[in-house]
């Protein structure tokens, strides 16, 4: 049974950045760390802000798409991010067209936000690719199920980028360097490959954001039993600068965000930003919150929704009127249609053979993995010698 001391949501720490109110309008007041960041928000055009909106409201129509095709057993499995909309196109927002991001599973904002089509998302959750989409492409790696692998990937090439940047001017970074978004869970903090990722980072100096979204729940244990403080501050004992941002406010994400990317395109190293935000469904769909989490808690931080929180502002900011909400409704429709349909046009010819996976595990070939192939086709070759003695 749930206790009653966890249904009501963490305040957030004092020292985090918040530019909007949980109603979605301008703070009567900020406390010191939103002052310095209120700069960045000056940046923020109508059709970026605009676009923001759009693209929370389109992936959650999609998020609902997949979690239903899921439970049909149209998908193997998915992974719904409903809640945290707002931290992941805040920052998406704040990125140049340049820079990479490097995802853990849950990142559908950022990967729709480059481009990313409902298909190419959808291909792995179906069991019928590694990845849907290359890389290149869309500036996003392939979604990573190995909990914080991401973050060692996301480092390394950033340590790359940054050796191929390192005779650049301090003008040629800022007009053309790359930045590299580690993202990562709270759960996903507790693993050494972060604390490796973050010194590596630091010792040489690596252009990369570590992004945490932090959402209160690694599965089913609650953030204070992962951590007695803010994840941000331990970026101090690594060396660099570490900041705390209300994650449901995808003002102060971008704000944020786009400081941080501009510290490490300048060349100085890594940032770490923690946007506290809720994960307000299943950690994947095969979870069930309600064996450890309450109603009371969820229904406290729908409260805090950063879809609504960004309507009403752009609403009472006349950036948007019932035309724009209309059209942004329709378009999420459209997106969820064609999900649908891309789901079920997936056919066993679309499903890659199990050989590929020897095809694709190093550049060049291996002894051990060719080794590992020729049992693998004298395992199969089994099954046939079998159905010819049945018969």
């Amino acid at each position: 049974m749930v206790s009653d001391a966890q249904t009501v949501p963490q305040p957030l720490p004092p020292e985090a950045v918040q530019l909007m109110t949980p109603q979605g309008a301008p703070p009567s007041a900020l406390n010191e760390a939103s002052e310095r960041f209120l700069p960045y928000l000056q940046r923020l055009n109508t059709e970026a802000a605009q676009n923001i909106y759009r693209t929370m409201v389109t992936t959650r129509r999609v998020d609902q798409e997949a979690t239903a095709l899921q439970r049909q057993g149209q998908l193997v499995l998915w992974v719904p991010s409903s809640g945290q909309e707002g931290a992941q196109a805040g920052a998406l927002a704040a990125l140049a067209p340049q820079d990479w991001i490097f995802p853990t599973y849950r990142e559908h904002a950022m990967a729709l936000g480059r481009g990313v089509t409902p298909r190419e998302l959808l291909l792995l959750f179906r069991g019928a690719a590694h990845s849907g989409w290359n890389a290149q492409d869309y500036r996003v790696h392939p979604y990573t199920l190995v909990l914080a692998a991401q973050a060692l990937h996301a480092t390394g090439y950033a340590w790359g980028v940054g050796l191929d940047q390192c005779d650049w001017t301090s003008q040629q970074r800022a007009e053309n360097g790359e930045v590299v978004l580690a993202c990562f869970g709270d759960g996903a903090s507790s693993e050494g490959d972060i604390h490796e990722s973050m010194v590596f980072a630091a010792s040489y100096d690596a252009p990369v954001v570590f992004f945490c979204q932090n959402n209160h729940w690694a599965i089913s244990v609650p953030f204070e039993v992962q951590s007695r403080v803010p994840i941000a501050r331990r970026a101090a004992g690594y060396g660099f600068d570490g900041v705390t941002v209300d994650g449901n406010d995808p003002l102060a994400t971008y704000a944020v965000t786009a400081w941080a990317a501009e510290q490490a395109r300048s060349g100085t190293g890594p940032v770490l930003v923690e946007a506290h935000t809720y994960r307000m469904g299943a950690h994947t769909t095969a979870d069930d919150p309600t064996k450890y989490r309450g109603r009371d808690e969820e229904q406290s931080w729908s409260a805090l929704d950063p879809i609504t929180r960004m309507r009403s502002y752009l609403t009472a900011q006349d950036l948007g009127d019932d035309a724009f909400f209309s059209a942004v409704d329709e378009e999420a429709e459209d997106l969820a249609a064609q999900t649908r349909q891309a789901v079920v046009s997936m056919t066993a010819e679309t499903i890659p053979a199990l050989d590929d996976v020897f095809a694709h595990a190093y550049a060049e070939p291996h002894p051990l993995v060719e080794a590992e192939r020729a049992w693998h086709h004298t395992w199969e070759a089994g099954f046939a010698e079998t159905e010819g003695e049945n018969r």
